[in-house]
């Protein structure tokens, strides 16, 4: 059940930068690869695309038409495609010319490590149903991205798409590597901090002084060759951990795919260093480069495990156990897997994780006895949209869009059904926070981008979705996915990705009564 509020949940932007335009700069090898990638943008977005061929006239034709439809719809096309001069030599460097006179805050661009349709045995190699070159391309103007924001020393947002998008939900459906989720943390101090992946790595924001409107930000955390996704969880003890991908060219002309990880232990100080710990399929560079984007989760004891998609599309992971060391990749095998996965803290104390199946609409679960053992649950009842399943607060359950409605949904281990938490439309997955104390209750929040990429926030009961949701607008835009923290004295925050590359954050009021948000205002530079 859903409920609407009665007026804005969110004060006004007091501090908006004149003429901040949302500038995203499509590079792909030849002018029908951009098509679907122009689709994906909303009005008031200004675009600019790069190719780095010509190619032909019906791809050329078809690019006049999906500008021109962008246009229509609000927005503003930064004139003809470019297209790369032939005698330019070196890829990157052409394509970080034209990116300096665009200057984009994101960037989309295609897989640099496809997903393979076969395998020859005899010889190694994987087959690809893909044109040849566009993942070079793609890997090069995730370099270009790159040593655009070293130049600046300003974030540039990457998406990166697979070629083959549903043809249901176009190319939304395809993302290489998925959108943060609860990227806002609160340390032990007070101080929150904000943790999000760009085309040089991750930048963070922190807070000066606990409560306060001062941030120090965007601050880039060394990690050369991390691909621009990012997970965030939590351990036991409340402190952020940070998992990704890390690709870094081989000297034969291959290139190796791995899994990393970092943790902060100190609001403001150096997060510890990347942590390698390679993946899968690390025996053979050529599979080992299709490694999914991990997710993560910590059970009771303290044994954190990674998860992630294989070469041959089922799950494997690791743990770490409370003494520090690691086990090696296991195999967990059952059904084939697409790319999305979601690990959460069971209500026993272990781990589980969801993934969506590859070859159909089913959610496919793994869960652990309490001696460890793992089995597969294909009864989940519920499909999801894809690149939106996230943790729910209640321990065992996930959040997810409704694969045909949209419309947001909860569901927890052993429920015949999915508990709906309202239609709010938007898009992507919900962030979540927990323990926030009102009128003598204690909520638990769900915030999105809700309708015209605007910033949602969504209360219910803690630990009774089905009880009601109450939906309201916080008048702040958002270019991604909002997250929320609760500080150790119970302050809500709220932070949210703005036109102009600034993390706005609004702070709740007077506490005990209401879900009011004072204003908006820019942290740190």
């Amino acid at each position: 059940m859903a409920r609407k509020a009665d007026r804005r949940a969110g004060g006004s932007v007091v501090d908006p930068p004149e003429n901040s335009p949302h500038v995203v700069a499509v590079v792909v090898p030849e002018p029908a690869d951009a098509v679907p990638l122009v689709s994906l943008e909303a009005p008031g977005t200004e675009i600019a695309v790069v190719c780095l061929r010509a190619g032909g006239k019906e791809g050329r034709a078809a690019l006049d038409r999906a500008l021109a439809q962008a246009a229509e719809r609000g927005c503003r096309v930064l004139g003809g495609p470019a297209v790369l001069r032939a005698e330019s030599g070196d890829p990157v460097t052409a394509l970080l010319d034209e990116l300096r006179g665009i200057n984009p805050e994101r960037l989309h661009t295609l897989d640099p490590d496809p997903a393979h349709v076969s395998f020859d045995e005899a010889s190694g190699t994987p087959g690809y149903d893909e044109p040849a070159g566009r993942a070079e391309a793609a890997a090069d103007a995730l370099a270009a991205a790159r040593a655009l924001q070293l130049e600046t020393g300003e974030p540039v947002y990457v998406d990166c798409y697979r070629a083959k998008a549903d043809v249901r939900l176009g190319a939304a459906s395809c993302l290489r590597h998925p959108a943060p989720v609860n990227w806002l943390v609160a340390g032990f101090d007070g101080r929150l901090t904000a943790f999000l992946p760009t085309a040089a790595g991750v930048v963070r924001w922190f807070q000066d002084v606990p409560g306060s409107g001062a941030w120090r930000g965007p601050e880039l955390i060394e990690g050369p060759g991390l691909l621009p996704g990012l997970t965030v969880v939590r351990d036991p003890h409340g402190f952020p951990h940070l998992f990704g991908l890390r690709r870094t060219p081989r000297g034969d002309g291959g290139v190796d795919v791995e899994v990393v990880h970092a943790a902060q232990y100190r609001t403001g100080r150096p997060l510890t260093p990347w942590n390698s710990l390679g993946g899968p399929n690390a025996g053979d560079w050529r599979k080992g480069r299709e490694a999914g984007f991990p997710a993560a989760a910590f059970d009771a004891a303290g044994n954190l495990f990674v998860f992630v998609r294989n070469f041959g599309h089922s799950i494997s992971y690791r743990c770490q156990s409370v003494d520090g060391t690691w086990s090696p990749w296991q195999h967990l095998g059952g059904t084939r897997v697409a790319d999305d996965l979601v690990a959460v803290t069971a209500p026993h104390g272990g781990v589980e994780v969801c993934a969506r199946a590859r070859d159909t609409a089913a959610v496919v679960r793994w869960y652990q006895d309490r001696g460890g053992a793992w089995t597969e649950d294909r009864t989940p009842p519920f499909a999801v949209r894809p690149g939106t399943m996230a943790p729910a607060p209640e321990p065992g359950s996930i959040h997810f869009r409704d694969l045909r409605t949209n419309a947001p949904s909860a569901w927890r281990p052993g429920a015949q059904n999915p508990c709906p938490l309202g239609d709010v439309g938007g898009s992507g997955p919900l962030a979540t926070a927990r323990g926030v104390e009102m009128d003598g209750w204690t909520y638990s929040l769900l915030v999105g981008s809700g309708p015209g990429a605007a910033c949602a926030l969504g209360a219910y009961h803690e630990g009774r979705p089905g009880a009601g949701v109450w939906w309201q607008d916080l008048g702040a835009p958002s270019y991604g996915v909002p997250a929320a923290a609760v500080s150790r004295t119970g302050q809500l925050t709220v932070a949210t990705r703005a036109p102009g590359r600034r993390l706005l954050v609004a702070h709740r009021g007077e506490q005990g009564s209401g879900l009011t948000l004072g204003d908006w205002r820019s942290a740190g530079g």
